[in-house]
C-alpha cells in the first residue's frame, strides 16, 4: 500500500522541497509514497481567487474561507477516503511520535496548511479536522509544519530506512531521549570515546546507553514518561 499525502496550500511550489532529497526523495521517487500538492485558489468562485475575508467580530488580519476550503478538502478527500484530514495549527495537539507511527501505519493524509489569522471554525468542525502542532511557536503558515510532518513519518514507512531498528533506539520512542553517539576518531580534541563503548561487552553497552537516556530525559525532558519514577 502506497502512502498518499495530499497537501492543501496556496504555495504549492513549496513541496516537496526537502522531501523531494535524500531518504523521503527516494522513497517518492520509487513509489513507497506519494504527494500531491493542491492549490487552495482554484477553488475559489471570483475572478480574484480570493481565499479570505475579515474576521466576524472584528479585528487584525484575514481568516480563511470556509466554503472555498471545503470545496478543495471534498476534492482531495472524497466520501470514502480513509486518510485523516489534519490541520496544521499553533493550537493544535503537540505532534508526538506515538501519532507519527499511527500515521506511517494508515493509508495517507490530508493535510491543509492554514496562513493568515486561521481557518473558519465551522470548516474545522464540518470536514472533521484534527488540528496538529509541531511546537510552542508561531510560523507564517502551515506549509514547513507539514513538510516537517511528512518527513517524521515517511521515514517510518516500510523500506525507507536501511536499517529499521534505527528508528527504535531514537528519541520518544520509549520515553526517553536518545543517548550520546561516538564515532572515530578515538581522541577529538583530547576528548575519548567512552572506554565502555569499546570494550566489546554489549551488556554494559546497553546498561550504559540505557543510563545516559535516562539522565539526559531528567535534565533536559522531565515531562516525558521515561523520566518519571516508577510508582511502587
Amino acid at each position: 500500500m502506497t502512502f498518499k499525502a495530499s497537501v492543501l496550500t496556496l504555495y504549492p511550489e513549496m513541496f516537496p522541497g526537502a522531501l523531494g532529497l535524500s531518504l523521503a526523495g527516494r522513497a517518492l521517487e520509487g513509489g513507497t509514497w506519494s504527494l500531491e500538492a493542491i492549490q487552495i485558489r482554484d477553488f475559489a468562485t471570483d475572478r480574484h481567487r480570493t481565499v479570505d475575508d475579515t474576521p466576524a467580530g472584528g479585528g487584525a488580519g484575514m481568516v480563511m474561507r470556509a466554503d472555498v476550503l471545503a470545496r478543495a478538502i471534498d476534492h482531495a478527500s472524497p466520501e470514502g477516503d480513509l486518510r485523516p484530514r489534519l490541520l496544521m495549527s499553533p493550537r493544535g495537539r503537540p505532534l508526538t511520535q506515538a501519532r507519527v507511527r499511527e500515521l506511517a501505519a494508515g493509508p495517507g493524509a490530508v493535510i491543509l496548511c492554514g496562513r493568515f489569522e486561521g481557518v473558519d471554525q465551522r470548516l474545522i468542525e464540518a470536514r472533521g479536522l484534527e488540528e496538529v502542532s509541531i511546537g510552542d511557536f508561531i510560523l507564517s503558515g502551515g506549509e514547513p509544519a507539514a513538510l516537517v510532518l511528512l518527513d517524521a513519518v515517511v521515514r517510518l514507512l516500510p523500506g525507507v530506512m536501511g536499517n529499521a531498528v534505527s528508528g527504535e533506539e531514537e528519541s520518544f520512542e520509549n520515553g526517553l531521549l536518545e543517548h550520546p553517539h561516538y564515532t572515530r576518531p578515538q581522541e577529538f580534541e583530547g576528548r575519548e570515546i567512552p572506554e565502555v563503548l569499546i570494550s566489546g561487552n554489549h551488556k554494559k553497552i546497553a546498561a550504559w546507553r540505557r543510563a545516559q537516556s535516562e539522565a539526559l530525559t531528567k535534565e533536559r525532558r522531565p515531562d516525558l514518561p521515561g523520566a518519571q519514577p516508577l510508582l511502587k
